[in-house]
């Protein structure tokens, strides 16, 4: 099939998905590098608005929009205090992610997050690892503890040293962009191994099935500079 101009599929990514008897079209939009001060309306505006259709869903990374607002740190910048040096210890690292294992990127969440809100969690996430049970710490942080990124070094310069917190206000930014293009639209934060959507425009119904389509990551994680994509439906099957 003949990608339509302006659209890709990353590499290692399938073009179409096909889920219930129902194919979906997964495209990445590039862009340049995001930096503060750049306006999220003037990016979606300017390279996701001229390629969407009627139907379509305008996919946005939470990464993107929390880089656009300004949120990313130097690394070298956090000052991490008492608790974030200690809870840190007590966190898995995993081959898919740094997560809240460094005490920069826990410093974050307790910013984020509260510290009440992250001792209660850590406690909860104490007991749910004595009880064999996986993802209480998370269950009670809540997304902004988990959206956490922190450096790593497939991630497109210079953001391989910096640390980026889950944007601000994305359920309210999804509605603005939705009124600005006439598109549905989801701020996801996705990866290698599953994913979650932070902001939606639409029936929040239909999110289950959204995930599953994008089990692939469309827009990837590393230097691929495709912060943006589209999901369009293009055929049903008999």
């Amino acid at each position: 099939m003949e990608l339509p101009e302006g659209l890709k599929v990353n590499p290692e990514k399938e073009e179409t998905v096909t889920l219930e008897n129902r194919v979906y079209a997964c495209y990445a939009i590039e862009t340049p590098l995001i930096t503060p001060g750049m306006r999220i309306e003037d990016i979606v505006r300017r390279y996701a608005a001229p390629h969407l259709r009627a139907g379509d869903i305008l996919l946005i990374s939470e990464k993107m929009l929390a880089c656009s607002q300004g949120k990313a740190r130097p690394i070298a910048e956090i000052r991490p205090g008492f608790w974030a040096k200690r809870l840190c210890r007590h966190v898995r690292k995993t081959d898919y992610g740094i997560g809240l294992s460094l005490p920069e990127t826990m410093q974050c969440a307790i910013e984020e997050c509260g510290l009440p809100r992250i001792l209660l969690a850590s406690a909860v996430g104490a007991l749910g690892r004595l009880l064999g049970k996986k993802g209480w710490f998370y269950r009670i942080a809540g997304y902004k503890a988990a959206s956490v990124d922190g450096p790593c070094v497939f991630t497109i310069p210079p953001y391989n040293r910096y640390v980026v917190p889950a944007p601000d206000r994305p359920r309210k930014i999804a509605r603005e962009m939705q009124k600005l293009t006439g598109n549905q639209v989801l701020i996801i934060d996705c990866n290698d191994i599953g994913g979650r959507i932070l902001g939606n425009s639409g029936p929040r119904a239909e999110e289950g099935r959204y995930l599953q389509i994008l089990q692939q990551n469309p827009l990837g994680q590393s230097t691929e500079q495709t912060p943006m994509g589209i999901l369009r439906r293009i055929s049903e099957k008999e």
